[in-house]
């Protein structure tokens, strides 16, 4: 059977295009090609649902079920190789998977319960931490040009992740800049190995030395888990915070050029346009692989024992059997998208991710009384991947609120994180977001 490509120059330029064309020619279920290795895309909302809820344990997560890999016949250097052996919770079943999400439940509870005290400084530190973005992209002018991708919607994840993983400032700064490598840059492989060794020796420390924060948590909940296997897990923090940070520019992105979904903010919905745009454009477009343990029925073709599925939740939402049954009114949404996922796998930082982005958001409207577009929304460069849909620069004019004056100086540290008589450096991190400023 001959396959579609799927990545290509048209599904950066319009998925959505794509998408039907596929659901037109094949229904519900089309074989692609994945950068050179086949697989099955599931478009149907229906089908991409039974996936994830996985009655009768149909399909597993773990790369050893593939027949193709086990056989030899994906390319060691094949681009998404190293994601897909990552063994951690994300990428495992049965009761490993079980006790690793339980651990992860436990350690998130305290940062996802509002009544939490933990959860109530983590609130307070995404409110600084907005502002010192805000100040250090608008750099001491009250009206002028910034990025809102690159200098507020990615990096504020990762600072609250450095804030929940409980590292230093001075070690914070150089594992954003890898975190940042790691998803974009051209050392991304030199980046795995130093986030890693970080993330190890953070492990380490937290056993002979338990704080209140995340790998301390997740310690508590599951003691037996090694040193290596707590660093694995903790790589997909990260990769949940980098989530939420595209779903910010999403939310920004539909908000400027979506006057229904604009007028909705000034009544405080900001959380409901949070799942709005989750619903309209999901950030994590599509999943990685799940694998049949047996020959399955899906759409129109029967799935081989062995073979691998990529679940698309952007096409999800726009199958007609979904999409056509949801209110008109851009006010008002629904909570049976799957942007967050359904099952065992389903996203365990649902609530922060909510909560992060409807901060963030919520902070321009309070400290901007001016964002727009700064081109065409047309000609917004959107990233080239496999999973996430969002946009690489969003280039805005804006001006400051009457009353605000932001400071471009970040916070200092507290005197535990750096050093009896040491000065924080931020040296590397925020002279980076600057330079965005002025080169771009």
């Amino acid at each position: 059977m001959p396959l579609e490509t799927l990545l290509s120059r048209d599904y950066d330029v319009s998925p959505a295009l794509v998408h039907e064309q596929l659901r037109a020619r094949y229904g519900p279920v089309a074989p692609i090609d994945l950068l050179g290795v086949p697989a099955w895309f599931v478009l149907g909302y229906d089908q991409v649902l039974s996936v994830m809820q996985n009655v009768g344990d149909v399909w597993s997560k773990r790369v050893d079920t593939w027949r193709a890999y086990t056989e030899g016949r994906v390319p060691a250097d094949w681009p998404l190789l190293a994601l897909l052996q990552a063994d951690n919770m994300g990428f495992d079943d049965g009761e490993r998977h079980h006790a690793l999400r339980a651990a992860w439940d436990a350690a998130l509870r305290p940062y996802q319960d509002p009544a939490h005290p933990q959860a109530q400084m983590l609130e307070r530190a995404m409110l600084g931490f907005c502002d010192e973005l805000i100040g250090v992209m608008t750099d001491g002018t009250s009206a002028g040009w910034a990025d809102l991708c690159t200098q507020y919607g990615r990096p504020l994840p990762l600072m609250v992740a450095n804030r929940m993983l409980g590292v230093t400032l001075e070690r914070g700064e150089d594992m954003m800049m890898d975190q940042w490598r790691l998803l974009d840059g051209p050392d991304s492989a030199g980046a795995y190995q130093r986030l890693y060794a970080a993330l190890l020796e953070l492990a380490t420390a937290k056993r002979h030395q338990p704080g209140e924060d995340l790998p301390s948590y997740m310690l508590a909940a599951k003691p037996d888990l090694t040193d290596e296997e707590l660093a694995r897990d903790l790589f997909m923090l990260p990769g949940f915070l980098d989530f939420t940070g595209s779903l910010i520019c999403n939310v920004i992105v539909e908000l400027m050029t979506n006057p229904q979904l604009r007028a909705g903010l000034p009544a405080g919905a900001v959380e409901e346009t949070v799942n709005r745009v989750a619903l309209l454009n999901p950030a994590l477009a599509n999943l990685t692989f799940r694998y049949a343990r047996t020959d399955v029925r899906l759409g129109r073709f029967t799935i081989a024992a062995g073979d691998p599925v990529m679940l698309s939740i952007a096409a999800a939402h726009a199958d007609p059997r979904f999409a056509d049954a949801l209110s008109r009114d851009p006010l008002r949404s629904t909570r049976a998208h799957l942007a967050w996922g359904a099952g065992a796998h389903g996203c365990p930082s649902r609530r922060l991710a909510t909560k992060m982005t409807t901060i963030a958001v919520r902070r321009l409207q309070e400290r901007f009384s001016t964002l727009k577009l700064a081109l065409p929304a047309d000609q917004l460069p959107w990233r080239a991947s496999p999973f996430v849909r969002a946009v690489r620069t969003l280039p805005v004019q804006y001006e400051l609120s009457p009353g605000f004056t932001p400071t471009a100086t970040p916070t200092a540290a507290p005197a535990e994180d750096a050093g009896e008589g040491r000065q924080p450096s931020r040296s590397g991190f925020w002279t980076f977001l600057r330079k965005l400023r002025r080169t771009q």
